[in-house]
């Protein structure tokens, strides 16, 4: 028998005479704020990152604003937003072609106000983990629609996303570690610049 086999056939063997399995008790919830969205945009700029807000119509110009001078950007191929000169990803860039690109611009589909976390599922308008991962700076568009109080209202949501058999990309800030003296470095593991534009009614 192998061990694997072993473990499980104790852990039955425990449970033999288990009649009533008690209900799995509720995630907790976080106090309600009066302001989801201002919420999240504090939660978001406390992580260092960029946060401007935006209205539909201003989308292409905020979009722009977060740029660097002279970047070079990557989009998904289904952005529904208007990048001028931006290379479209359709799936063949290398990671060595990615990290001489300065800067993508994607969609999100959750912003979670209490942790300041943006996820990605990579859908629509949000381009696969490669492209929002080796550039620069991440330029990400969240509605205010798509901003949720807590974690698990965002695990609800994201249900569907998982059980279709996509990645999740869970962003709070610019990528950040710190060494054993705690210095902080940013860039190892993602871009080193977040700009989270939040499309919706002015703050």
């Amino acid at each position: 028998m192998s061990a694997r086999a072993e473990i499980l056939a104790r852990v039955r063997s425990a449970l033999a005479d288990v009649t009533e399995v008690p209900p799995v008790p509720p995630a907790p919830r976080r106090t309600p704020v009066e302001d989801v969205v201002e919420h999240f945009a504090e939660r978001v700029a406390d992580y260092r990152a960029t946060v401007v807000r935006s209205t539909p119509q201003d989308l292409a110009s905020a979009v722009a604003a977060a740029l660097p001078d002279g970047a070079s950007v990557v989009v998904p191929a289904d952005l529904a937003v208007s990048v001028p000169g931006a290379t479209v990803d359709d799936g063949t860039l290398t990671a060595g072609e990615l990290d001489r690109i300065d800067a993508v611009v994607t969609l999100a589909a959750v912003g979670i106000a209490e942790t300041g976390t943006i996820v990605l599922d990579h859908g629509p308008g949000q381009g696969r983990r490669a492209i929002t991962l080796v550039p620069d700076t991440h330029i990400c568009i969240v509605t205010a629609e798509q901003v949720v109080l807590d974690v698990p209202d965002a695990v609800g949501l994201l249900g569907p996303s998982v059980r279709q058999g996509r990645p999740l990309t869970w962003i709070s800030g610019p990528s950040a570690t710190s060494d054993i003296e705690l210095s902080r470095v940013e860039g190892v593991h993602g871009p080193r610049n977040l700009h989270v534009i939040i499309v919706g009614p002015a703050a």
